[in-house]
């Protein structure tokens, strides 16, 4: 089905859905006050941190930090993408899904999609009819790869010569220009654009939603053996392929395995089919880049053990340990992180055509545990048989510790390196003294805002948009909203559009005004604060919120005040200007009597 789903149907939709009835009939929720309760399903533990709110449609692990509306649960907890989970609760609701007439003027990243799915066509098409594909197919054979593996990963083969695919897909200018934007041609050329692949079997990289985004090739070479460019090429970065980002192979472990126990991160796109003619269907891989903290958030919000594989020579360890500092940030209770280093001249696709996969799997079930794999390191640069070498690790594990957020992790990190170094772990936390990054931002950025005093340390407009979130009739309640637009604080411009959205449509619930910030940078800012606790009943709130507002309003007037005065002593006001300073002074008059 084509067309966009329009936003008015995923609000109706989780205005029809419950999300208690989504979570527990794949969870078992038990009832708990207003709201309800389960171990979480996210992370491994023992005492119930997971709750559902009724009311706010809402879920939240106050031990892994998982929330989210039904929506997101069904994308986290059943790796569906974002229109499989909407077609899965319209399916349970009995609602049709509408679909939007595509607009003729489509974003152009949203063009280079079908661009990247016609070339991924085109060059399966040569695999299967090109005169010279009998030497991909046999390279293909060669590497033990089957037609089965082939087809579900859809791989290709772009011919030789220079404008294969520019004859088939570049006809027209605007073509060109889509082929060039896409990274498929180049126009370094003396005689224009080119093929950027050629001579070259081509790997699809998809993103999460299965749309091919990018391209890897592997080139094949001559005849006698002799290759000409790179062995592996790989699509530059476009509109909609960033590297940092993506993993190989991602889309097709969510579509094999259901619930997969854990994650296997290799260094190429060849490692992961190989592992998967194996039946290893975990792998994914990086795109000739290390591993980056958005590529471990990912992984970690689909399995609580990843398990990186690299050369057991010195590149192999350097590479872990870049991986292993990118990691710390994110380690906590449940999640778990492995190093497998293999023997020397060995990689994944070698390793496992000679050994099987029960001896790989062995392999990966006795990875290095990061632990282990960090204080080995660090132990290898001192001399643990003498005292400075013992302080002297102790002052190199400062810096790694300090990334690591946790306070349970952090503490048995302190114990294992207490160990190392023989002293006890309070001591050791004691004299180190570790701050943790928690890399955490507020609504309201830096800067520093305007507190209120009803509102305690919280600022203002903090405050009212999390009274929005959880409240959204409050909305309904004002009449000018304009002047936020001209209040100059962080968070400003946020609070009038929520306001904005919410007065348009009166009925939102907070999971659905949730879901429309869902691509949005604040989406993670206004997910915290919707699960703040505030005190007090549904009249204390209103009053509140309205007070908060009052607040902001009587800032700005104050701050424009402000500005004509200083002008007035500096040059002088024209008769508007004169009036509106008079006005202002009035309200001011008006609320300092109203103080006293």
């Amino acid at each position: 089905m084509s067309g966009r789903i329009p936003q008015t149907f995923i609000d109706e939709l989780i205005n029809r859905v419950d999300i208690v009835d989504v979570i527990d009939s794949r969870v078992q929720l038990k009832k708990s006050g207003s709201n309800y309760m389960a171990c979480c399903p996210f992370h491994t533990e023992k005492t119930p941190s997971f709750t559902v709110s009724p009311d706010k449609q809402f879920y939240h692990c106050f031990g892994c930090g998982a929330h989210g509306t039904a929506i997101g649960f069904l994308m986290e907890y059943e790796h569906m993408d974002f229109i499989e989970a909407v077609e899965e609760l319209a399916g349970m609701a009995g609602m049709e899904i509408p679909r939007e007439v595509e607009k003729t003027h489509a974003k152009p990243e949203e063009n280079l999609y079908e661009v990247m799915e016609k070339a991924a066509a085109f060059y399966k098409r040569q695999l299967r009819a090109h005169p010279q594909s009998d030497r991909a197919i046999a390279y293909l054979k060669k590497r033990g790869m089957s037609g089965e593996i082939a087809a579900e990963f859809g791989v290709g083969y772009a011919p030789p010569g220079w404008d294969n695919l520019i004859q088939d897909m570049g006809k027209t200018e605007r073509e060109l220009k889509q082929l060039m934007l896409a990274g498929l041609i180049t126009e370094k050329g003396r005689n224009g654009p080119y093929d950027r692949f050629r001579d070259r079997i081509m790997i699809p990289i998809t993103d999460r939603r299965g749309r091919v985004i990018a391209f890897g090739g592997r080139i094949l070479g001559s005849e006698n053996g002799a290759e000409s460019g790179p062995k592996y090429l790989n699509s530059p970065e476009t509109p909609i392929f960033h590297k940092g980002r993506e993993l190989y192979g991602l889309h097709e472990v969510r579509k094999t395995l259901r619930h997969p126990k854990q994650l296997l991160v290799v260094e190429g796109y060849m490692d992961v089919l190989a592992l998967a003619q194996f039946d290893i269907r975990y792998a994914v891989a990086t795109l000739g880049t290390a591993t980056t903290r958005e590529h471990l958030d990912t992984l970690y919000r689909i399995v609580p053990r990843v398990v990186f594989c690299f050369d057991g020579d010195r590149a192999g360890r350097e590479a872990a340990w870049r991986a292993l500092e990118n990691a710390l940030p994110v380690m906590r209770e449940g999640h778990e992180a492995a190093f497998l280093f293999l023997p020397e001249g060995e990689d994944p696709d070698s390793l496992v055509h000679k050994e099987g996969r029960e001896a790989f799997e062995q392999r990966l079930d006795s990875a290095v545990p990061l632990s282990r794999f960090l204080l080995d390191q660090l132990a290898s640069q001192t001399h643990l048989d003498s005292e400075d070498g013992r302080a002297r690790m102790v002052e190199l594990s400062r810096p790694l510790l300090n990334r690591i957020p946790d306070p349970v992790f952090r503490h048995m990190m302190f114990d294992s390196l207490a160990r190392r170094v023989g002293m006890r772990t309070e001591k050791l936390e004691q004299l180190v003294d570790v701050t943790p990054e928690t890399g955490h931002a507020s609504v309201t950025g830096g800067r520093p805002a305007i507190r209120s005093t009803r509102a305690g340390r919280r600022p203002p407009i903090r405050l009212a948009i999390t009274l929005l979130l959880q409240h959204p009739a409050l909305a309904q309640e004002l009449e000018n909203i304009d002047f936020l637009r001209d209040l100059d604080l962080p968070g400003a411009g946020l609070l009038h559009e929520l306001l904005e959205t919410l007065q348009k449509n009166p009925n939102l619930t907070p999971a659905a005004l949730l879901e429309r910030w869902r691509d949005r940078p604040e989406a993670k800012h206004l997910n915290i604060l919707i699960q703040s606790q505030l005190p007090g009943d549904e009249q204390a709130l209103r009053k509140e919120f309205l007070d908060t507002i009052l607040f902001l309003e009587t800032g700005l007037k104050q701050q424009r005040w402000q500005l004509l005065q200083e002008k007035l002593s500096r040059e002088g006001l024209d008769n508007d200007e004169l009036n509106e300073w008079n006005q202002l002074l009035k309200d001011r008059s008006v609320q300092n009597d109203a103080k006293h």
